[in-house]
Formats: structure tokens, C-alpha cells, sequence
């Protein structure tokens, strides 16, 4: 592909010679960009009506031209700190996690506080956590957090916890046990607090340019007072409005009662107070709350809001124009969710609840009573396919925390698309990487065979789909007036994919008039980002080779 001249909101261009994914024109090849907006697209005789008219004509050399992908949860600093900190997600024993944290204290004599992320003792074969014992001997007795992979609990080393005075009194405190609850948001604070605001934005810049590098070019950050803090988001949105690089949508975690609260929310910077407000936790971790008890734990989790919680939230932002939105895992927490929804709707009305559009983050243990009753409500399901990916199957850790039966029904993308649930696809990165077609993937290839959806739902579910759920029916899409936010892929042939073995899966007919994708099937290598552009403007273009 060509390189582009540096571009400005004003420069008119066209792309051609390529494939341009459009429900505008299903063969389209080419397209025209004016004033950060899509203004045509079409077919390559077409396109040289357009030839001389324009600021700057791009050959595409055979490329494809998608929407850019929006992720629709991601934790921006938390995945910053884990691109450039400390990242145990690919240790594979125990020893190997503990050797990175020898190695990372020793290449950071400075830190006051060593940060890592993403350990998983379900996956090494010790099976077990590293113990503070272990910990503080990596550590060479220095303050360290290292939240699990689902970062709903954390070990930590004794110096960390003599930085928060109090927090063996705190709920979630467990002398020998990951730290949950409020003990896990006091520490949390506590490592996150000796962060410089230069290293903030270095960690924002790192995971933006992530982003922007596999052709993401929106974010949603989920955040909220017991993920981060204030002055971590709205540096954010301050870093995002300034620079070149992906959108950044805002969502402030936090309970809202009136209109001040829903004022406060509105100066953050934050579009509705939603995202990771937390009903339960995570499997991983035994928080989510479950209507029968765990597998392997006996208890059935934690419950962190209740149906009358999530009733007065909803009616309260729906009074406020707010989005709000809820994290719910477990299928206890996913019931509370419903039944809070509907206690507004009887309150407030069904109509107006539907046209707030609010979301339930994550979403993983349905049934058919809570998938109808999300669509009955208008709920965005916000749902991580890579979850299922790392997790799923009959020998992953949701078989081992709920027995194979339970783990079965978990992510039934497939009936949320029949029933009507807008689905919009996230990673909850650094839970999981940056990764849209591994994510679109994940969602085609499903562990569980009756939960697959087509590529062309998943793909759309990580595009149009987080636009829609932010209240934006008009993007997400290359059409023209769309916001001509785009990406260019080096890739195979495409084709198009149907979820049913029964049907033929593959089919290169052009005749179909469906756009087509890349093949996704696994083992087949994805599309490489050549560039990424946002409202016109490149944010991202992949160096030579």
C-alpha cells in the first residue's frame, strides 16, 4: 500500500484498488474521505470520476479497508502499566512467575512500588497461588501488587500491606488467601497511589498506541472509584482529547440517587455511570455470585448490590439521561441485574428504560429467563469472547469452578442474537490482550459449539456494535456520513462464514452480496494492521518492511 502524506480534517481522499467493506456496496473497491467523514464508496470504474477532484488518491495495492474496531471495556492505565511493567500472563508454572518478579524488582531499584499483573494458577500445574512468603522473597522485601488475571483479587507482599494501616480489620482480608473486596481496593490504592502522573501517561500513551496498532479506534474506558481514581480518568480523557489516537468513551462506575449524582458524573467527563459497577466479582477469583454454590469452593460468592441497588440506579440515571450499566458475571448477580431493570421499568416505564440503552458488562452465566428479560429491557450485553477462548471447555477453569454442565451454558452468544440483545464486543484488557480478530474469533469458533455466531455478527458486534451501545446508530460502519474511522489489513482471501456445520462454512462466491472477512478459522493467520485512521486522521501506520 501506498503511504499517505500527513493529513489534516480537511484534505479529501480517495483509497482505491482494494477491497472496502461496505453494506453500501458489497463489491465496493474504493472510497472517498472528506472532512473526516465517509463520503462515497464504490467501485474502482467509478472511482475515477472522483480521481482529479481529490486532495490525495491512495492505492490500496489489494488491501482491505474495514470499520475500525471499538473495544468495548478496556482498563487503559491498568493495561499500560501491564504492556510496559510487569506481565506474568505468560508464566506457565508458578517458579516461572516468581523468577519474572525477581528479575523486574532487580531492573526497577527506583520503583517505590513494584506493579505487575495477569498471574493464573488455574493454568500451572502447581495449581496453587504464590504465597507472601514467596512473594516477599522475590520482592527483596519491597512493596508489590499483583492482581490476578481477572483483577478481582491480588496477592501482595507484607511491605504493601504496611502501607495501608487497617487492612487486616477490612472485608476480604485473608492472611493466606488473595485479598478480595474492600481489602483488595485498599491495597489497590495504596500501589496505584505511587504511580507519577508521567508515568500515568506514559502507561495511557502505551495502551492507546496498542490499540491503535490492530486497528482499534475506539476504547470505552470502564472506570470508577473502586478500579482507579478521578484524576486517573480524567487525565485520560484529557491525554485522548489532545493527542492523535483512538476515541476514548468514559463510563464513571458509581452509584447514582439524583440529579446531583448524575451532575457529577457529567463533569468527569463520563457519558453515563456504568461499566464496572459491580454486582459480583469474577469466577476466577470465587466472587461471582452464583444461585448454587461453587465446584470447588463452598460458598456461592460475593454479592456486592441487590435488586433494590440496581432498581434505584437505573430509575435515577434514566431520570438523568444517563447511561447505566452494571458488572454481572454470576448468575445470582445477572437475576439481581433483571430484576432491578424491571422494578425501575414498573416505576419509570418500559419505554423509557429501552431508550436509555443500558448495558450489562461481561454478562457470562445467562439463562433464558435473564437473556429475555435483557431484551425485553433494551440492555446491551458488553461480552469478551476471549474470555471463553482462555477459559472455556470441558477442562478450563469454568469447568473447574462450576462443574462441565454449568460451564457449558456460559458466553450463549448465539441465543442473546436470536432474542434480540445488542451484543458489543471488549476485551477487559489487560484481563485479556488488545485483540479484535482474535476476539471475533473467539466468538465464531466458540468452545461450545451451540453458542457460535457467523463472523459477520461477531464482527459487527466489535464495530458497529460499541457505537451502538454508546447511543450512536450512525457510525461503526463505512457508509457514507458515517465518521471515517477505518482500518487497513494485509490479508488472505476473504470469504464468508456461516456458524453451522450443517450448512456449508465457507463460501468465495461474490454472487452472495455479502461483504466478505478474513478467514478466521483457527490456525489461519489474521489480518496485519497497516493503518489505522480516526475522523480522517492517521493514528497509526505500520512501519516499512
Amino acid at each position: 500500500m501506498s503511504k499517505s502524506a500527513p493529513q489534516s480534517e480537511h484534505r479529501t481522499v480517495l483509497l482505491r484498488g482494494g477491497e472496502v467493506h461496505s453494506p453500501a456496496d458489497p463489491f465496493a473497491t474504493a472510497m472517498v474521505v472528506e472532512r473526516g467523514h465517509v463520503a462515497w464508496v464504490g467501485s474502482e470504474g467509478a472511482a475515477d470520476a472522483f480521481a482529479s477532484g481529490v486532495d490525495e488518491v491512495i492505492d490500496l495495492e489489494g488491501a482491505l479497508v474495514t470499520p475500525a474496531f471499538t473495544d468495548a471495556h478496556v482498563h487503559t492505565t491498568a493495561t499500560g502499566l501491564a504492556l510496559t511493567g510487569l506481565d506474568l500472563s505468560g508464566a506457565g508454572t508458578l517458579a516461572e512467575a516468581l523468577g519474572l518478579v525477581r528479575e523486574h524488582s532487580a531492573a526497577h531499584p527506583g520503583d517505590k512500588v513494584l506493579l505487575g499483573h495477569g498471574w493464573d494458577a488455574s493454568r500451572w500445574p502447581e495449581r496453587r497461588r504464590p504465597s507472601r512468603a514467596e512473594l516477599d522473597e522475590a520482592a527483596g522485601g519491597r512493596p508489590l501488587y499483583l492482581p490476578r488475571i481477572d483483577v478481582h483479587s491480588a496477592v501482595v507482599t507484607t511491605a504493601l500491606l504496611d502501607l495501608v494501616p487497617g487492612v487486616s480489620a477490612m472485608t476480604g482480608y485473608h492472611p493466606d488467601e488473595p485479598l478480595t473486596a474492600a481489602a483488595h481496593h485498599a491495597v489497590r490504592s495504596a500501589a496505584h497511589g505511587a504511580i507519577t502522573p508521567a508515568q500515568r501517561a506514559a502507561a495511557q500513551r502505551a495502551a492507546l498506541a496498542r490499540a491503535a496498532s490492530v486497528g482499534i479506534g475506539s476504547v470505552h474506558e470502564c472506570a470508577g472509584p473502586d478500579i482507579s481514581d478521578e484524576d486517573d480518568f480524567t487525565s485520560l480523557l484529557a491525554l485522548a482529547g489532545a493527542e492523535p489516537g483512538p476515541r476514548v468513551v468514559g463510563y464513571w462506575a458509581e452509584q447514582v440517587a439524583g440529579a446531583k449524582d448524575a451532575q457529577r458524573i457529567r463533569e468527569l467527563g463520563a457519558i453515563g455511570a456504568a461499566g464496572d459497577l459491580f454486582v459480583d466479582g469474577s469466577l476466577g477469583s470465587h466472587t461471582a455470585c452464583l444461585h448454587a454454590p461453587y465446584d470447588d469452593a463452598p460458598h456461592t460468592g460475593a454479592a456486592h448490590l441487590d435488586t433494590a441497588a440496581v432498581a434505584a440506579h437505573v430509575a435515577a440515571c434514566t431520570e438523568a439521561g444517563l447511561q447505566a450499566g452494571f458488572h454481572a458475571i454470576g448468575d445470582a448477580a445477572l437475576t439481581a441485574v433483571v430484576d432491578g431493570v424491571r422494578a425501575a421499568a414498573d416505576t419509570i416505564g418500559l419505554a423509557r428504560v429501552r431508550a436509555a440503552r443500558h448495558r450489562v458488562e461481561h454478562a457470562e452465566m445467562l439463562t433464558p429467563e435473564t437473556i429475555a428479560a435483557m431484551a425485553e429491557f433494551g440492555l446491551t450485553a458488553s461480552v469478551q469472547p476471549a474470555f471463553d477462548a482462555a477459559w472455556g471447555g470441558d477442562s478450563g477453569m469454568y469447568a473447574q469452578r462450576l462443574g462441565v454442565e454449568r460451564a457449558r451454558t456460559l458466553n450463549p452468544y448465539a441465543a442473546l442474537l436470536r432474542a434480540g440483545v445488542p451484543l458489543a464486543f471488549g476485551s477487559d484488557s489487560p484481563v485479556t490482550p488488545l485483540d479484535p480478530w482474535g476476539a471475533v474469533r473467539a466468538a465464531a469458533f466458540h468452545r461450545t459449539p451451540e453458542h457460535r455466531i457467523s463472523a459477520r455478527a461477531a464482527f459487527t458486534a466489535h464495530t458497529r456494535g460499541g457505537w451502538r451501545a454508546v447511543g450512536r446508530d450512525d457510525a461503526g460502519v463505512l457508509v457514507p456520513g458515517a465518521p471515517a474511522d477505518y482500518a487497513v489489513w494485509r490479508t488472505e482471501e476473504l470469504v464468508v462464514q456461516a456458524p453451522d456445520d450443517r450448512v456449508a462454512r465457507w463460501s468465495t462466491d461474490p454472487r452472495s452480496g455479502t461483504p466478505g472477512l478474513p478467514d478466521l478459522s483457527p490456525g489461519a493467520e489474521l489480518p496485519i494492521c497497516l493503518r489505522t485512521v480516526v475522523f480522517g486522521q492517521i493514528v497509526f501506520e505500520r512501519p516499512s518492511e
